[in-house]
């Protein structure tokens, strides 16, 4: 199954797939975080099942809930009509875009973290993860919505991650 949906005969550069990417993370945010009132949007219950530890699936099997990308909250899911929440703790797995220390998880489908750009990036002054993982994606191999706590394609976050890390290096090599 292709979770990300990227048309397998359309060849596609990273900034691209990283665009559509981001324009479906945009068109499906519903509302706000119950705890931040960040930026959320739904995510199926078989993922946030998949995702959570054994003590608190019963707590999540009736109700809608939405995934939380706020960096500095630590609530994961919440409740859409409800009060329940569950947080960083309740999770079998590192959430990436919460996680502040080393391993910062990127991409579940195929474990890349963060200090796989930044390795790669020290030793050759570029990244060919995302073009990597792109190219599974067109292979049809991902499995975001099994793997990945968001529900999503990991893609747009791993060329952001990729991007900020290239201009670091970057300024640290013109001694800036």
């Amino acid at each position: 199954m292709n979770c990300c949906a990227i048309e397998p005969s359309i060849k596609q550069s990273s900034s691209r797939v990283n665009d559509s990417v981001s324009e479906d993370v945009s068109e499906s945010v519903t509302q706000d975080c119950t705890n931040c009132g960040g930026q959320s949007r739904p995510v199926s219950r078989k993922t946030m099942l998949l995702m959570l530890k054994p003590e608190s699936i019963e707590h999540a099997m009736t109700g809608a809930y939405s995934f939380c990308s706020a960096r500095d909250c630590a609530v994961v899911y919440f409740e859409e009509h409800g009060s329940h929440q569950f947080t960083v703790d309740d999770l079998r797995v590192r959430v990436g875009l919460k996680a502040k220390r080393d391993p910062i998880p990127l991409c579940y489908c195929f474990g890349f973290n963060e200090s796989h750009i930044r390795d790669e990036i020290s030793r050759t002054g570029n990244s060919t993860i995302p073009e990597t993982i792109s190219r599974l994606i067109r292979e049809g191999l991902c499995a975001c919505e099994a793997r990945n706590p968001s529900g999503m394609c990991c893609l747009g976050e791993v060329n952001k991650v990729a991007k900020r890390l290239r201009a670091i290096s970057a300024e640290l090599v013109s001694g800036g």
